[in-house]
Order: C-alpha cells, then sequence, then structure tokens
C-alpha cells in the first residue's frame, strides 16, 4: 500500500484498531474546511471571552484554518482519549460534588490528578502516526493536544467524537464529557466520518450549575470568570468579586460537568498514567499550603499542575483557605496564613490578606 494506492475505508479501519491498542476510545476524521466557525470565533475574541489569553487573539482567524496552522494539511484525524482515573467510584459525580460542601478539602479537578495529558496523548499520537507512515509512506503530520491555536471541540464535532455540550465542552453519548482531544493533522485524504447528533435538549444543568456564571450564554464561555482560567491560565490577582465563589477548588473546576447527566456514562481509563497521585485526590487545604515550593515541584513531576508553578498555586489556596475561614474561623487556618506571609510574593501576601480579613 502506498499513499497514492490505499484503501480508503480499510486504512480508517486500521486506524481505529491502533488507535484503541494506544488508549484512544475513539478516532474520527474532519475536513480542513472550517469556513463557518469562523463568525462565532471573531465573535468570542471580540467580546473578549479569551480574558488573558493573548496567544488566542493572536492567532486569530487560524485557529479555524488548519492548512495555515500546517500547510499542506487535508485531513484532522481527531481523538478521543477517556480519563476517569481506573479506581474512580461509581457514585463518584455524588462524591465529588461533597467534597465542595466539605471547605477544609482541597479540590483538583479530575483531569489533573495524574499525569500531563499533553505529554500521554501528545506522545501516543506520534506513535499513530508513525503507524500510519510505515503503512503508507512518507507522511506529512503534525500532532496536537490543546497545545496550538486547534479548534479541537469544534474538529471533534465535525468528525464523530462528540457533540459540543452548552458547558462548550465536547460530549459524548456513551463517555459524558470526561476525555481529552487530540489530533494528527495529516496530508493523506482519509475518508471522512460523520458528525454525531447533538443531544443536551432543554438541559442546562451546567450553566445552572457554574458557581461564577461563566458560561453566560448557551455554548458561550466568558473565560475571565471561569474558575479553570483563573487558577490555571490567569496570572495576576483573582478579582476579588469571584474569590467568594471559588470556594475549595485550587486548581481548575469540574461543576459543570459533574452535574451533567451524560457523566453517568463516562469511561475509566485503562491507562495507569491518569490513576491519581497522593495528594491531588483527597488533601486538605493546610496539607498542601504546607508544600514550599521544592515540594511542589517534586511532586507535580509530570503533572499538568506543575505548570501554573508555585506562586499561583499559593495564590489559589490562600483563596480556598479564605474562604474555609468564611465557614469556619479556625485558629490553625489563620496560623499557617500568617505563618506563611513574610516570606511569600506580593502576589501572594494580597491574596494572604484578603484570607485573614475574610
Amino acid at each position: 500500500m502506498d499513499r497514492h494506492h490505499f484503501d480508503g475505508h480499510s486504512l480508517l479501519q486500521q486506524l481505529r484498531e491502533w488507535a484503541r491498542e494506544l488508549g484512544f476510545s475513539q478516532i474520527g476524521v474532519a475536513d480542513v474546511d472550517m469556513a463557518d466557525a469562523e463568525p462565532g470565533l471573531q465573535a468570542w475574541l471580540q467580546a473578549g471571552f479569551h480574558g488573558g489569553m493573548g496567544y488566542m487573539a493572536a492567532h486569530g482567524l487560524k485557529r479555524a484554518r488548519p492548512t495555515e496552522l500546517v500547510p499542506g494539511t487535508v485531513r484532522v484525524v481527531t481523538a478521543r482519549m477517556d480519563y476517569l482515573p481506573r479506581a474512580t467510584p461509581a457514585a463518584w459525580q455524588q462524591h465529588e460534588l461533597q467534597r465542595l460542601q466539605q471547605p477544609g478539602e482541597a479540590v483538583v479537578s479530575v483531569y489533573a490528578r495524574g499525569r500531563d495529558y499533553h505529554k500521554v496523548l501528545r506522545q501516543r499520537l506520534q506513535t499513530l502516526a508513525e503507524r500510519l507512515a510505515a503503512v503508507v509512506g512518507p507522511l506529512g503530520h503534525r500532532v496536537f493536544t490543546d497545545s496550538a491555536p486547534v479548534l479541537e471541540v469544534e474538529l471533534a464535532t465535525r468528525s464523530g467524537p462528540g457533540w459540543r455540550g452548552k458547558h462548550t465542552l465536547a460530549l459524548h453519548r456513551d463517555a459524558g464529557s470526561m476525555f481529552f482531544l487530540g489530533e494528527l493533522f495529516v496530508d493523506l485524504p482519509l475518508p471522512l466520518t460523520a458528525a454525531t447528533s447533538a443531544h443536551c435538549g432543554s438541559c442546562t444543568a451546567c450553566i445552572d450549575a457554574c458557581p461564577t456564571q461563566a458560561i453566560v450564554a448557551p455554548y458561550r464561555l466568558d473565560a475571565r470568570r471561569c474558575i479553570s482560567y483563573l487558577t490555571i491560565e490567569h496570572d495576576g490577582p483573582i478579582p476579588e468579586a469571584l474569590r467568594p465563589a471559588m470556594g475549595n477548588r485550587i486548581y481548575g473546576c469540574d461543576d459543570c460537568q459533574l452535574v451533567c447527566p451524560w457523566n453517568r456514562h463516562a469511561q475509566r481509563t485503562a491507562l495507569p498514567d491518569f490513576d491519581e497521585r497522593e495528594g491531588l485526590g483527597g488533601s486538605t487545604l493546610l496539607a498542601l499550603w504546607a508544600w514550599d515550593e521544592a515540594t511542589f515541584l517534586r511532586r507535580t513531576e509530570g503533572s499538568a499542575i506543575r505548570r501554573i508553578g508555585h506562586q499561583r498555586w499559593q495564590r489559589n489556596l490562600a483563596v480556598a483557605l479564605g474562604n474555609a475561614l468564611r465557614a469556619h474561623d479556625d485558629a490553625a487556618v489563620r496560623a499557617a496564613l500568617h505563618g506563611a506571609r513574610a516570606a511569600a510574593t506580593p502576589l501572594v501576601q494580597e491574596h494572604i490578606d484578603w484570607a485573614l480579613a475574610c
């Protein structure tokens, strides 16, 4: 078989088999013509909903033009990988919701409790590309997973791995939204796969549950209000008006996914990479507050959390500790905050002072 003479449908079936062997749950194939997505992207950027993520505005409409990002691209292979840890209990949504009601608990988004998904998906997508090249010959390709100006959810909705939920995340009937997306741009005219139909109906659970009302309309997210953005992407002071709503969420936020009825069908991963690391699935705020920078770097090695650095980690924890004090005045919490203030950076000091004023 070569790139000029191949049975597209047989090759697609082979790709699916390789993908399953590599831990992916589903793949699709999308066309590169995404012109009809450009008006929505432009409106979102013009509204400033990208917040401080200046790279999004800088890339502009390139996000909707795969051939500008990787010249020569003919198709985009979209891949879905489930990430619920293998030991996740049956009633995991209720368990996670209950933890949000315990102010002293430190809540890290489920996806970030194991190994950095960027590393896991990128390596496996590269292996998929190499297997494809071994069959068809030299292959122009590039792999992505949340790592470049790619409209990941849009590509997924056009090729089968999901539909766009009202919270803007991809959803699948058999997997909910607890999965990662990755893409393989190729210069090979693989057969396109069909989009899946949407099944949100009249449900607004995700919109109603958002602690900061960041989902300003169905399918429209204002990142400036999103706790995931505030705790991860945002590098400055967290707006005071939004701090109380953060509760005990110190890295990311899963609320819109926890209330989604489709996540009753969320799948556990088969990969040990996404197993919870000690300290990231059930620790107290005080335990994590005690981590100095060296401990933080050691405990988050190979984790997506390491990307935010120790200062933002402390900033997020200070807000959560302040919210814990609002719920229940605790001498140990106050002592821990006071004890760390002198050595803290000005950014962290500001959030410590806010916490102690609660």
